[in-house]
């Protein structure tokens, strides 16, 4: 394998694109769950919601563009492809995110009659881009057809992916506050949890009955034993997060950061199995990674730049983290 360009070469970039959506949905799902969590809040605990993400929500946004480029670069074909059948719903997307973008900076400016407008504005831009990215992930799963089945899984698919972004949310806030509004995240959690797992139950099910290719890889043996597990563990994290939230907020933050920690490892799970069904599709058995690959040579050249690229983002990812680590104080802007 390694001796082909062409062969480890397209292996590598879906790899890396993958990791990058992966740690996107993660890391911004959770800034897009306290957006779509705001009408929990009174008006003086939406700053302090504001000031848990504030640090964050921009570099937590870089992963979709690295993604979303090197589809771009590395897949050109599939790039084209891809978003031309996804147009109206990546636009609602990013005109949802120029709406978040515009509300997180006005509302800290604006006059405080319009501040709650702009609060508004910020919800509604988080609630539809995850309703969007939800969508787009229920028509890819129906290998990007349009009909009044697949489109009505891809509305199934919007809501429980805006449910599995407020679970990383609301635990996110678990984490980063404390008094009512902790309170009134571990309440939002748990029913984020079940509609989280209603979800995904449903694409497990979907995905192999929409291609027999797909059903064959899942059912066939001996691949079932060795995939069996990705399912049970899910429902294992499930479980660990519902009793923790269950003893949740502790006085001293016991284990307050394991609901967070175990949503992510559930999404985790659900993205392998995904990138397991369908590889090696990148447009669902249409294409594959090998024949929508750009030449090994433009490849090589892009590697090397990725090389220096991702280490510097995740360097000042983690920097950031670790200086604003804990609890979330009030915002201030002088």
């Amino acid at each position: 394998m390694f001796d082909d360009p062409a062969v480890w070469l397209p292996v590598a970039f879906a790899a890396l694109m993958g990791l990058s959506i992966l740690i996107y949905v993660i890391l911004d799902g959770y800034d897009l769950g306290v957006g779509i969590l705001f009408p929990i809040a009174r008006a003086e605990e939406r700053d302090r919601m504001v000031a848990s993400i504030g640090p964050f929500w921009d570099a937590n946004e870089t992963w979709l563009v690295l993604a979303v480029g090197l589809l771009l670069v590395a897949f050109p074909v599939a790039h084209g492809a891809i978003l031309s059948a996804l147009y109206l719903p990546v636009t609602v997307m990013l005109i949802a995110l120029i709406m978040r973008g515009v509300a997180f900076e006005f509302r800290a400016k604006a006059e405080a009659g319009w501040k709650p407008t702009w609060d508004r504005v910020f919800f509604a831009g988080s609630l539809l881009t995850a309703l969007s990215q939800g969508y787009m992930l229920g028509l890819y799963v129906m290998g990007l057809d349009r009909s009044l089945a697949t489109v009505g899984f891809g509305l199934v698919t919007a809501v429980c992916v805006a449910a599995g972004y407020t679970l990383m949310g609301a635990t996110w806030l678990i984490i980063k506050t404390d008094g009512d509004l902790q309170r009134r995240a571990v309440r939002r959690a748990r029913v984020a949890l079940v509609l989280t797992m209603i979800g995904f139950a449903v694409i497990s099910v979907v995905t192999p009955l929409v291609s027999a290719r797909i059903f064959d890889r899942w059912f066939s043996l001996p691949e079932f034993l060795f995939l069996s597990p990705l399912p049970l563990m899910a429902l294992v994290l499930a479980t660990v997060v519902w009793v923790v939230l269950a003893n949740q907020p502790h006085a001293r933050d016991r284990f307050a950061w394991v609901p967070f920690a175990g949503s992510a490892g559930i999404f985790t799970l659900a993205f392998f199995g995904l990138a397991y069904s369908f590889y090696p599709f990148i447009v669902p058995d249409r294409l594959t990674i090998y024949a929508a690959a750009s030449a090994p040579e433009s490849l090589i050249i892009i590697l090397v730049g990725a090389l220096v690229v991702v280490p510097v983002i995740v360097a000042y990812s983690a920097f950031s983290y670790w200086v604003f680590r804990g609890k979330a104080t009030d915002l201030r802007y002088d």
